[in-house]
C-alpha cells in the first residue's frame, strides 16, 4: 500500500519555504515533489521545483514571469533523485532566491 508523506521546511531566511511530498511503497520512491517558495508580492512564489509529473524526474525553474524551463534530472532511480533535489534545494536556496527577486525587480532584503 502507498504511503503519502508530506513536509514543510522553513530556511533561516523567514520568505523561503520548501514543501515537498512524497509517495512510497515498500521503501520505493513512486512519486515526488519538492517545491522551493518565496513569499513574494504578498503571496507564497514557486521559484524552483523537482517532481515526477509526465512520468520522469525533472527539475523545473521558474521565473517571475511564470515562464518554466525543465530540465531532466537523467536519474531512473527516484529514491535517488528525490535526495538529490533535497540537497540542491537545501543547500542552494539563497542562489534561487537571489535570481527569482532580481528577475522580478524586487529589493533583495
Amino acid at each position: 500500500m502507498a504511503q503519502a508523506t508530506d513536509y514543510l521546511v522553513l530556511f533561516p531566511q523567514s520568505d523561503v519555504q520548501l514543501r515537498y511530498r512524497h509517495t512510497q511503497e515498500r521503501g520505493r520512491i513512486t512519486a515526488f515533489v519538492v517545491q522551493l517558495e518565496l513569499w513574494c508580492r504578498g503571496a507564497w512564489q514557486p521559484i524552483a521545483r523537482y517532481d515526477t509529473a509526465h512520468g520522469f524526474a525533472h527539475r523545473d525553474l521558474i521565473h517571475s514571469d511564470g515562464k518554466v524551463d525543465k530540465t531532466p534530472m537523467g536519474l531512473a532511480d527516484w529514491n535517488q533523485a528525490l535526495t538529490m533535489a533535497l540537497e540542491d534545494l537545501k543547500a542552494n536556496w539563497p542562489w534561487y532566491r537571489q535570481r527569482f527577486l532580481k528577475e522580478a525587480g524586487e529589493p533583495d532584503d
